[in-house]
């Protein structure tokens, strides 16, 4: 079974051109407990290349001021435009690369996998994603940011993921088994 470690951050982002969301959780033992969410505001940028930059600087920044242990990310969904999948990517490579430039050990969740362990429902609302979060982690707050606890939900889902059980390796016989585990057998 794989050690997981017992006290750790995780920042979750959820990229976007407009608007990238980040949330941070810190775990101790099997308990989560929010630390912060938020947003990166982007509509005030036209250029998209600035875009980028800024959701690289700033992702540096939270990485250096919460010092995180993992990173979580969601995945772009598949649209129908392609130049908006190409911008989002890009968005989702910045925030990447600044994890990796910090040697953060990068996770990535598709949406419905962050719904899904979030709410049980893999088709489940924004709206329902950020009700659960609040319940689940005990915070309020009036003026929810949807992309803030979309990244929240990375985060968090990345917590129940690396926190299930490693399925025990399966044997046929008592050689298999003892092939399998030489080391640790006595002669």
């Amino acid at each position: 079974m794989k050690a997981v470690q017992s006290e750790r951050i995780i920042l979750g982002i959820d990229p976007g051109t407009t608007v990238t969301g980040y949330g941070l959780i810190s775990v101790s033992g099997k308990s989560p407990s929010l630390i912060t969410l938020g947003i990166i505001d982007l509509r005030k940028k036209e250029d998209h290349f600035r875009k980028i930059r800024t959701i690289f600087e700033q992702t540096l920044e939270l990485i250096d001021r919460y010092h995180p242990d993992e990173f979580a990310i969601e995945a772009p969904f598949f649209g129908k435009n392609v130049q908006s999948m190409l911008k989002l990517g890009r968005a989702q490579g910045a925030a990447i690369s600044a994890a990796l430039y910090r040697d953060l050990p990068v996770f990535e969740y598709a949406p419905r996998m962050i719904k899904m362990s979030i709410t049980g429902q893999g088709q489940a609302s924004k709206e329902q994603v950020a009700s659960m979060l609040k319940t689940i982690l005990s915070f309020s707050s009036e003026s929810m940011v949807l992309d803030a606890t979309d990244a929240l939900g990375a985060a968090l889902c990345h917590f129940y993921q690396s926190n299930k059980p490693v399925a025990a390796k399966e044997y046929r016989n008592w050689d298999d088994f003892v092939k399998k585990n030489s080391g640790r057998v006595k002669q």
